[in-house]
């Protein structure tokens, strides 16, 4: 991360420093690559340090920021708008480069992730760690022994540094991943894939950075409106996002993000449905112009409450151990790709289909995601990292696993609360 936040200030210097095209061009791309760290780094480090109780909350939290930076960044490019124009877009993008020199301060502070330390056999750097990041230390043992399991150390190694058993590295790990996966591998890469390719392909990107011009076309003619109605689509995502946080850990993450995906296609359709009467309106429809601007900022908030925060949080949830970060980074190569497809596609699919016939494929790919997850996706709320990935593997039948792995935890308990019993009366 502390490289991620170092490029992030190289790439806004460039920015803001640029003397020609290519060179303002060049610092973007090296943004970019610091992007593409943070997006892969940020979640799995959350997922790693987080309990189990407030996974769901904290992972959360790097979609949080996304769209409260977002918004933030609205303010000092107003402000320096006022500016001559040869001076007013160099500081809106070399400004980037004030928050990420905090970043980097910041990550030299922060804990290194028990999982990954125990990796390295540094059992009593991952035990300080984790009673710092559980809520007793009874929690953070069974933490550290659920991690020992994982890792392949045995139960009765407890010293300082011990020696860890050799886990596949570059080539094995992909050949784990994809060229001779067990099953539940397969079912892990399958949803993890999926979930940050529905989450693209739904068309977020689209109503975002076209809203404007979908704003247009509702029938919305002045600059000032419309800039009115952007502004407040992006509060609605940041305050549905905040909401999300909260009920990732109370509600779980299956009935949210199913909850997301179907109200996402009806909105999508309600969306191009009103588009549809507009265009073939002579006159302005206020019905249908209300319609347009309602489900734009429907859609919005129900991805936001799902779609948006849970891709990253069950994306991070369910790999195993040792293959964690090359299988999220992988979902997330998957993301940003589709994100790419779909936002420089949007203006050749509206002249192709119109734009009331893009929401309406977006509405369908939506529609098969939320199928997809009904089908595949098992819930990982309450449970530790370590035992999601006994989730995966029976494909269609994942419920029934998840009852076999519940009536095994009640069975567990009950020997524990048994012997208890037989200890205290003896």
């Amino acid at each position: 991360m502390v490289v991620a936040a170092v490029i992030f200030i190289i790439g806004a210097l460039l920015m803001g420093f640029a003397t020609n095209y290519a060179f303002l061009m060049f610092g973007p791309f090296i943004a970019g690559i610091g992007d593409g760290y943070a997006l892969v780094i940020a979640p799995v480090y959350t997922v790693e340090v987080s309990p189990e109780s407030s996974r769901g909350f904290l992972t959360s939290f790097p979609e949080v920021f996304i769209n409260g930076g977002i918004l933030l960044g609205y303010v000092p490019n107003v402000a320096f708008s006022t500016l001559p124009t040869h001076l007013s877009w160099r500081f809106m993008l070399g400004i980037g480069a004030i928050p990420s020199v905090f970043l980097a301060i910041s990550i030299i502070t922060m804990p290194e992730s028990p999982r990954w330390l125990v990796m390295k056999g540094r059992l009593h750097e991952a035990r300080i760690v984790l009673n710092k990041t559980s809520e007793s230390p009874e929690e953070a043992e069974s933490r550290l022994g659920d991690i020992k399991e994982a890792a392949g150390i045995p139960e009765h190694c407890n010293g300082d540094v011990v020696q860890v058993p050799k886990h596949p590295k570059g080539d094995n790990v992909w050949k784990e991943l994809f060229i001779s996966p067990t099953q539940s591998i397969k079912h892990i890469v399958l949803t993890g894939i999926g979930i940050h390719f529905f989450q693209q392909a739904s068309g977020i990107d689209s109503v975002v950075l076209y809203s404007p011009t979908i704003f247009e076309r509702a029938g919305i003619k002045s600059d000032h409106d419309r800039l009115l109605a952007t502004v407040a689509m992006g509060c609605v995502k940041t305050v549905f996002i905040l909401v999300a946080t909260f009920l990732l850990d109370r509600v779980g993450r299956r009935p949210l993000l199913l909850t997301s995906f179907g109200g996402m296609t009806i909105s999508l359709f309600l969306l191009s449905i009103g588009l549809t009467v507009i265009d073939r309106s002579n006159g302005q429809v206020t019905w249908a112009v209300a319609l347009c601007v309602m489900m734009v900022s429907v859609y919005v908030a129900l991805f936001s409450i799902g779609a948006g925060p849970i891709a990253w949080v069950y994306g991070s949830e369910f790999f195993p151990l040792k293959l964690r970060a090359t299988g999220f980074s992988v979902g997330v190569a998957v993301n940003r790709v589709t994100s790419g497809v779909i936002s420089m596609t949007f203006l050749s699919l509206e002249k192709a289909i119109t734009i009331q016939g893009a929401f309406f494929l977006y509405a369908g790919i939506a529609g098969m995601g939320w199928v997809f997850f009904f089908t595949l996706m098992p819930e990982t709320q309450g449970k530790t990292l370590e035992q999601t990935v006994g989730l995966f593997g029976t494909f269609f039948e994942w419920r029934s696993t998840a009852r076999e792995l519940k009536g095994k935890k009640m069975n567990n308990n009950h020997q524990i609360q048994m012997a208890t019993g037989d200890v205290v009366s003896s």
